[in-house]
């Protein structure tokens, strides 16, 4: 049997010298390699189509807009963005950093719509133009330019399709859409005043990209008011190829002022505003929804140092104020999107992590808890939807398998609490649009063997057909690669304190188990993050392992989709129970047979990063080389809600603050280091990376660094992913020892 073995690994060994193997251009510079699976999928209120966003043959970073026809089962494009702007797209600064919030930076063309609630219209902005197109029409008379004045930011269209909305230089405007010109609903936006627009942090850190909202009888927009004048000042260079913009932001970083939030109501007739007594101190507008008959709004307020959260009822005729429900955490409260208001005063659905795990709960109107919906030792990600009728709830979870996302259909009744019933059939990554009255929905799945696929489903999960198939045959993009594909393998292991991590692992291409490989740890590390997901290609990790490394992912404590427990240990400290899981993994990697233990490299961005930093500052004895990528390095100059969430304010808690900043450690790093930064990230400010260079060079430490100009916090255009990640290949490559990486 061992014979036999043998020859078999030498056989895959043979085999994989002779495929074609990823390249680093191919990857960031040559298009997608996942196919043709459609971005951004949404159905239509009336059900009758499902759209959604692809991206052109022959230039993979614009995208225009197509419809499926749920009845017919034809798939046509609507809008081709390079018809409507042939000569590319002039976009205003807010938009610029509007995606960079919503992490669609690099992306051209159509990269937003919404549909009008009749079903019959699609709304998008296009460079600093906004368009309305209608289906009832033949196509050569669907399109119609909205004039208004200028780039536009959250176009939204009113409930009954009467008017268009959007913020434009800090104020609230309309447009009637059966004629008029268009009129502003608020006057005193500007400089530091903005109408109608989610702040920063609201973008960035709190998940609400909204800054106002609709009465579902169009009567009143509820919205947002803020003014930034109390945020200090951050002055910063942003240094591009041919020249150098200083960049008066207002940053709020952690222990420092917020903006100063308002909470208003507006006819769209006009009038005065009217605002809500929001109560002292300082909070954050987390959410805002109205009730389905639009007498009335619910907003959470979420207080400063993010444990305690009020569920608050305002009536919009009086503005009369009473709070439903509070959640209090002894560490933070996660914000969640399953807040869902029944027909008839039925009461409300509730997502909370009460429990130690996030479940969901059925309220009365009152805010009287009425029963569980989900619960036991397993985690709901979300409500997807609510279908009244039947009395059934669907949400997704991992609950079969931590690295995957199935879905789940439970009962309102609480029967199924303990036992929801699964109805997404393959093991993997499924993430679905469910049509308004949950009917039917939209599945998008994959594994590590099939590329984004898209499907319509029955609600009970049976395939109705597919929307695009995207089957890897010789017209895929990744069919010239499939004879080296690297499927990974997914495994347990115990952290300190018993509690269960997952890893990933991609063995190299063509593996012999009588060889000993360098191996990169690559990772995220931080809060709200997984990378151990059982999904399509990880281009990277899929470029190394063919080109002979072993690559490995392992997601600490304080990671995503595991309970309180598991995410809890962070608090007040970061860089210890992160920084002792990945070493964990490292040690374990050191015990493998196969595993060059004197050759193992860590490489992070972001919170990675930092957690590179932190690795090679602590452990740099178990460790031959790092690349740390836009790392945070000190906590006080992040931005308030994440750190205070996490950390508490630099007042409350400087120790942790102390052991947190990767300066405190620097005399224990004695490993290579690779730094790379944009220079003009304005999420985390180059003035991290420079802090760490200075620190370094003061203490006579060399290091490898790489820095890009114009580059943001994702160096998100082709040209420089592609030279980022040929860095950190060649780097890796002189620093972990001979592979075909460098041959």
């Amino acid at each position: 049997m061992r014979g036999v073995l043998w020859f078999g690994w030498l056989a895959l060994a043979a085999a994989a010298a002779h495929a074609e193997k990823l390249s680093i251009e191919r990857i960031y510079g040559g298009g997608s390699l996942s196919g043709a699976a459609p971005l951004h999928l949404s159905i239509a209120p009336d059900g009758q189509r499902v759209t959604f966003l692809r991206a052109q043959a022959d230039d993979q970073t614009t995208f225009d807009l197509w419809e499926y026809d749920v009845r017919r089962g034809t798939t046509r494009r609507l809008v081709d963005a390079r018809v409507l702007a042939p000569h590319g797209e002039r976009l205003s600064a807010e938009e610029l950093a509007r995606r960079e919030r919503a992490r669609s930076a690099g992306r051209h063309g159509i990269v937003d719509y919404v549909w009008a609630p009749d079903g019959k219209k699609l709304l998008f902005p296009l460079g600093d133009k906004l368009y309305l197109y209608d289906l009832t029409v033949p196509p050569a008379r669907a399109l119609r330019e909205l004039a208004t004045g200028g780039a536009v930011l959250d176009p939204q269209v009113s409930p009954r399709g009467r008017y268009v909305s959007y913020v434009r230089k800090g104020n609230l405007w309309l447009i009637d859409l059966a004629g008029g010109p268009p009129r502003p609903l608020t006057d005193d936006g500007g400089g530091t005043v903005h109408n109608g627009e989610a702040e920063f942090i609201a973008q960035e850190e709190l998940g609400r990209a909204h800054g106002y909202w609709w009465a579902p009888d169009e009567s009143a927009i509820a919205f947002e008011r803020y003014d930034e004048a109390p945020v200090a000042v951050v002055k910063r260079f942003e240094v591009y190829a041919d020249h150098t913009a200083v960049i008066e932001q207002r940053y709020p970083a952690a222990g420092g002022a917020n903006v100063a939030v308002r909470l208003g109501v507006i006819a769209p007739t006009g009038g005065a505003a009217r605002f809500v007594a929001t109560g002292d101190g300082d909070f954050y507008l987390a959410r805002l929804d109205w009730l389905p008959n639009g007498q009335a709004f619910a907003w959470q307020r979420l207080t400063r140092d993010q444990r305690r959260l009020d569920l608050i009822r305002v009536e919009a005729a009086s503005l009369v104020s009473r709070t439903l429900l509070t959640e209090t955490s002894d560490t933070w409260i996660d914000l969640n999107d399953d807040l869902r208001f029944l027909a008839d005063d039925a009461g409300f659905l509730w997502g909370s992590d009460r429990s130690g795990w996030h479940h969901v709960y059925l309220y009365t109107m009152a805010g009287t808890l009425v029963r569980a919906v989900s619960a036991g030792d397993w985690n709901v990600d979300g409500v997807l939807a609510v279908d009244e009728r039947a009395g059934l709830v669907y949400v997704d979870s991992n609950r079969d398998f931590v690295p995957d996302r199935q879905l789940y259909v439970l009962t309102l009744d609480g029967r199924t609490a303990q036992a929801p019933r699964r109805i997404s059939r393959e093991d993997g990554v499924h993430a679905a649009v469910f049509a308004r009255d949950a009917r039917f929905y939209v599945d998008t799945f994959a594994d590590p063997n099939t590329p984004p696929r898209v499907a319509v489903h029955e609600a009970d999960g049976r395939l109705r057909a597919y929307v695009e198939r995207n089957p890897l045959d010789a017209r895929h993009p990744y069919w010239p690669y499939r004879d080296a594909h690297v499927v990974p393998e997914f495994g347990t292991l115990a952290a300190a304190d018993g509690q269960t991590l997952y890893y990933r692992l991609y063995r190299p291409l063509g593996f012999d188990p009588a060889r000993r490989y360098p191996v990169v740890d690559t990772y995220y590390g931080g809060p709200h993050g997984q990378v151990v997901v059982r999904g399509w290609v990880d281009y990277f990790a899929e470029y190394l392992a063919q080109h002979g490394y072993a690559v490995f992912s392992l997601d600490n404590r304080g990671m995503a989709r595991r309970g309180r427990r598991f995410s809890d240990g962070i608090y007040r400290q970061f860089g210890r129970l992160d920084v002792e899981d990945q070493a964990t993994g490292i040690a374990w990697l050191k015990r493998q047979p196969w595993v060059d233990g004197a050759h193992i490299g860590v490489f992070g961005w972001s919170y990675g990063g930092y957690l590179t930093a932190m690795l090679l500052a602590r452990d740099s004895d178990e460790i031959a080389a790092g690349v740390a990528v836009a790392p945070v390095v000190d906590w006080r100059r992040y931005d308030t809600a994440y750190t205070e969430r996490y950390l508490d304010t630099p007042e409350r808690n400087p120790r942790g603050y102390e052991l947190a900043d990767v300066r405190h450690w620097l005399d224990g790093l004695r490993s290579p280091l690779l730094l790379m930064h944009g220079m003009a990230d304005d999420n985390v400010l180059f003035t991290h990376s420079t802090e760490l260079m200075a620190a370094l060079q003061e203490r006579g430490s060399l290091f490898e660094l790489m820095t890009y100009p114009g580059g943001k916090h994702g160096l998100s255009t082709p040209a420089m992913r592609t030279h980022a990640y040929r860095t950190i290949a060649d780097f890796f490559a002189r620093r972990l020892g001979p592979t075909d990486a460098n041959r």
